[in-house]
């Protein structure tokens, strides 16, 4: 199995007190869709500026598309395609003339590329835009762009950092489209970080899970909601104080294998958990510890990442003020 990426022992601190990323290691395959989950803070944006030689790491070692990434940064940056969360174009230019600019400082001839440039326009749905200067495009339209710029030149490995985050829902799904076809089609390897549960559960092959700069779970994400291996019940309370008690109230119920509380919520996971429903009511009820409300459901990667975590993931959208010391 060729890996397109591979790391051991990937750290990055920034002084004694920030501890970004913790020795992780990574094996992605080539022509897999490796979706890398956390919330902001876990330590991936940090990871992927890494992999893609823009902060050096302060221990381990990594190869991306064959290339030590220490040894030769400028080989790494001219085998891989990067979009970052910050979108930087020229809103001078128009779309046309960047994507075509790009292809010429990849060394491509002028008029492939303009052919590539018209291509890409087309696939990233941004024809009819061509010839407007990039000021006046959308968001969306400018995270379209950006993700064809990385694309530009045709490489094979792909790394997209949040491409989607803050896109409304059709354009996340043209995106998603897209690399689900240029992964299928001409088996390009991308490296997607997300806060989104049901991007990486539709798009990955495989999942790592990040938090605290570490990985706390890896598998694809078929495997990592089996490996629950229960039913999981959600129990809504009114306020913090009653989560806790019904929390310490049901470890001792029967089938029970864990009990998680966040908030107002408790999540118990059980076995045959359709005809335990009634048994935790009359046992809640008996404590005084009356449910606003109750669901089960089947394992979802949601459940996954709070059992690997201790919290659920909490999407952060652009423009929502950050916690002080957090690493992205």
């Amino acid at each position: 199995m060729m890996l397109a990426i591979e790391a051991h022992g990937l750290t990055k601190h920034f002084g004694p007190e920030i501890r970004a990323v913790e020795g992780i290691d990574l094996a992605v395959p080539e022509g897999q869709i490796f979706g890398f989950l956390g919330q902001n803070g876990s330590g991936k944006t940090t990871t992927v500026r890494m992999l893609t030689t823009l902060l050096r790491p302060t221990a381990g070692t990594a190869r991306v598309a064959g290339v030590d990434v220490l040894a030769n940064p400028a080989e790494v940056r001219r085998r891989v395609g990067v979009a970052l969360q910050e979108v930087g174009l020229d809103e001078l230019q128009t779309g046309r003339e960047l994507l075509t600019l790009q292809a010429r400082l990849f060394g491509q001839p002028a008029r492939e590329a303009r052919e590539r440039a018209a291509r890409l326009l087309e696939v990233v749905t941004l024809t009819e835009a061509a010839d407007r200067p990039i000021r006046g495009y959308s968001g969306g339209m400018k995270r379209r762009l950006d993700l064809a710029c990385a694309l530009v030149h045709g490489p094979r490995v792909v790394f997209l950092d949040e491409p989607t985050t803050g896109l409304d829902p059709i354009t996340r799904e043209a995106v998603w489209r897209y690399v689900e076809e240029l992964n299928r089609e001409q088996g390009v390897t991308f490296f997607l970080t997300t806060q989104y549960l049901e991007e990486a559960d539709r798009l990955a092959h495989q999942v790592a899970i990040m938090d605290c700069g570490k990985v706390v779970a890896e598998g694809s994400p078929a495997e990592l909601k089996a490996s629950i291996g229960t039913d999981v019940l959600t129990v809504a309370f009114g306020d913090a104080g009653q989560a806790e008690r019904a929390a310490g109230v049901l470890e001792g119920f029967e089938g029970v294998q864990r009990v998680l509380r966040t908030d107002e919520e408790v999540a118990v996971y059980l076995s045959n958990g359709a005809a335990a429903v009634a048994g935790v009511v009359r046992l809640l009820d008996a404590a005084g510890l009356p449910a606003a409300s109750l669901t089960l459901k089947q394992p979802t990667l949601d459940d996954v990442f709070l059992r690997a975590t201790g919290h659920h993931l909490d999407v952060v959208e652009p423009g929502t003020p950050r916690p002080a010391g957090g690493a992205a």
